[in-house]
């Protein structure tokens, strides 16, 4: 009939359903949790140093990865005499032949707890439980050493990988969850350290693994507590008297 107009819906592109099916609550839950170079800097780039070490340990020489893991290892005569050096450069290999393992580790401790906090903040929080374990651990060997209770030879055992950095992301993180996912990480934590000091035996770890847990902990709890910046103002409604022009609303990003 003239004068009327049947307005048609636009076509939309042939993939669209495949987007809406991406906005759909589960995948959506997904993609905003998979670590991206925009959310999870400092994860990733890490995670691509560990790569690189890890190749060149398996590529390389057996003889120059050796000397050159001796020079990383935080060992009580390198932290003696080279501390910053060692603690330093004993992060950025893996304890062993397999990078895969490490991915996991930090898809589920590192990357989440950089998007709740920052990738400033999680550099922080990985530095500490890696340097402040790595000193306590070697300090009780040390003095075991020097007391007669320990074998000299542990002086100069190798000691390398980010296992310190990793528990104390996952004290970090469990401390900004809510009560259930708190303790089942924390459950998690404890009965994964408790397992290794039954059947590894090994002191440094030992003493290290619980001490980064808590290291971790500290630093979560310690950013519970920092009062968060000024939200978005809520967008007022038309009917209250707003603008008639609707101003964009941004989403506020979990710190």
């Amino acid at each position: 009939m003239a004068g009327i107009r049947q307005d048609r819906a636009p076509l939309g592109p042939p993939y669209g359903a495949l987007r809406l099916g991406l906005r759909t609550a589960p995948a959506a839950w997904v993609l905003r949790r998979l670590p991206t170079p925009r959310r999870n800097p400092f994860a990733l780039g890490y995670l691509a140093a560990l790569a690189a070490t890890t190749a060149f340990s398996r590529l390389a020489d057996p003889a120059l990865v050796h000397r050159l893991q001796e020079l990383s290892s935080t060992d009580g005569h390198n932290l003696l005499h080279h501390p910053l050096r060692a603690l330093l450069l004993s992060g950025f290999w893996v304890a062993g032949p397999v990078w895969m393992p490490y991915l996991w580790a930090f898809a589920l401790t590192v990357a989440p707890l950089e998007r709740r906090a920052g990738p400033a903040r999680a550099a922080g929080v990985f530095a500490a439980g890696h340097v402040l374990a790595t000193l306590l651990s070697q300090a009780v060997v040390i003095t075991a050493v020097r007391t007669g209770r320990l074998d000299p030879a542990a002086m100069d055992s190798l000691d390398i990988g980010v296992s310190y950095g990793v528990l104390a992301s996952l004290g970090a993180l469990a401390l900004l969850l809510r009560p259930v996912g708190r303790l089942a990480a924390l459950g998690g934590a404890v009965l994964l350290i408790a397992e290794q000091i039954v059947t590894d035996r090994d002191l440094v770890t030992g003493v290290g693994h619980p001490a980064a847990l808590l290291v971790g902990a500290g630093c979560g709890w310690w950013l519970g507590r920092r009062p968060r910046g000024p939200g978005p103002e809520p967008r007022r409604s038309r009917a209250a008297g707003a603008p008639g022009r609707r101003t964009p609303f941004g989403r506020a990003q979990a710190r």
